[in-house]
């Protein structure tokens, strides 16, 4: 016999939200890794929330949310709430009942300086790689850093004259025809009406200029997992100097590490800070039209050539964050919400990589 296509609902619903995620789902095992980083990290929670007053939306909810976001490529805070209104899957794992009503999308938007003040976003990617299991798997002796372009949330456009001397647009309203044919702009003498951290930025000879941040990247070379991430205003020493901000904390100790790198890190005050640190600097050489810093006291070791692969798989990192996680462009202004994003990015990769990487060693 067949059924009738009628639509009515149910005047009573039980629905347990455990059984209808299947046992093998990828979303598990992660869950499992994000609510023992979260529950580490209950002092820092509390310490962002008065004692008393209404209660608020829990933070570990809106971290997970913000998780999802990045694991399912989510444009906006609003096309998120509309996912978790419908999705059992996203209110599983963010913790929200079936009959819970979701919150309001400019809840992200109110909470993310205080998340952003307790330096939570750094915090959760440490409290992810200090559990025990996950440790086991990061070498300490063997590093890669890198530098990746994140384009700013504002246009060329609003790149104007610190001074004020742009003239007005004739017409056209705010969005009018502009032409910067044969105009001299420079981050001294020019800053952006938008977002003024941003700076104006050209990857390399032949590229167009752009208006962006720089993200930095140190990652260990067993399993390619990022260990330590930071946000700067884009300028042409900035890799180097974040690389060694983010090294030196991992240098103090009697043995030598290493630290592998492109051609951009080839400049002799570099090289020599890293063997001041005892850090081997297995820095790409950069022998175009000059001479190398890296000389044959480091190429000649067969950890030299090994470090130059691996190196490359920072760049799938990179790709993952800005392509999947929607890094690329960034949404947010300023560098302090900017590298909260980047940084939580980063943490999501590392989650999607860890369950796969949890099985293999058993």
């Amino acid at each position: 016999m067949r059924g009738g296509d009628e639509g009515s609902g149910e005047l009573f619903s039980y629905v347990d939200l455990e059984k209808r995620v299947r046992s093998d789902h990828p979303l598990r095992a992660i869950r499992g890794l994000v609510n023992e980083a979260l529950a580490a990290l209950e002092q820092e929670f509390a310490a962002l929330y008065a004692p008393i007053g209404r209660p608020s939306i829990p933070p570990e909810k809106l971290l997970r949310a913000m998780l999802l976001q990045a694991f399912y490529s989510i444009r906006s805070e609003r096309q998120l709430m509309e996912r978790l209104e419908y999705d059992l899957l996203f209110r599983w794992f963010v913790g929200i009942g079936v009959d819970a009503a979701v919150w309001d999308h400019s809840v992200f938007s109110k909470n993310r300086d205080r998340l952003l003040e307790g330096d939570i976003a750094a915090s959760f990617l440490a409290a992810v790689l200090d559990q025990p299991r996950v440790k086991k798997l990061l070498s300490t002796d063997h590093f890669t850093v890198d530098g990746t372009l994140i384009e700013a949330w504002a246009s060329l456009k609003s790149f104007k004259p610190r001074d004020g001397s742009d003239e007005p647009p004739a017409g056209g309203g705010r969005n009018a025809e502009a032409n910067f044919h044969g105009k001299k702009r420079s981050n001294q003498t020019h800053v952006s009406t938008t977002d003024p951290d941003a700076r104006l930025y050209r990857k390399g000879s032949g590229k167009e200029a752009k208006l962006c941040f720089i993200g930095h990247g140190l990652m260990e070379n067993r399993h390619g997992l990022l260990v330590d991430t930071c946000l700067t205003p884009a300028a042409g020493h900035a890799e180097r100097v974040a690389a060694l901000a983010m090294i030196e904390p991992r240098a103090d100790r009697p043995r030598a590490i290493t630290l592998g790198a492109d051609k951009a890190y080839d400049a002799e005050d570099f090289v020599n800070e890293l063997r001041s640190m005892t850090v081997t600097p297995h820095v790409a050489q950069n022998t175009s039209g000059r001479s190398s810093a890296i000389d044959g006291r480091t190429t000649r070791h067969g950890s030299y050539a090994i470090s130059q692969c691996i190196r490359k798989r920072i760049e799938e990192a990179f790709s993952w964050i800005k392509t999947v996680a929607g890094q690329e462009k960034t949404r947010f202004r300023g560098v302090g919400r900017v590298g909260f994003a980047f940084t939580f990015a980063a943490a999501a990769y590392n989650l999607v990589r860890l369950p796969k990487l949890l099985a293999q060693v058993g």
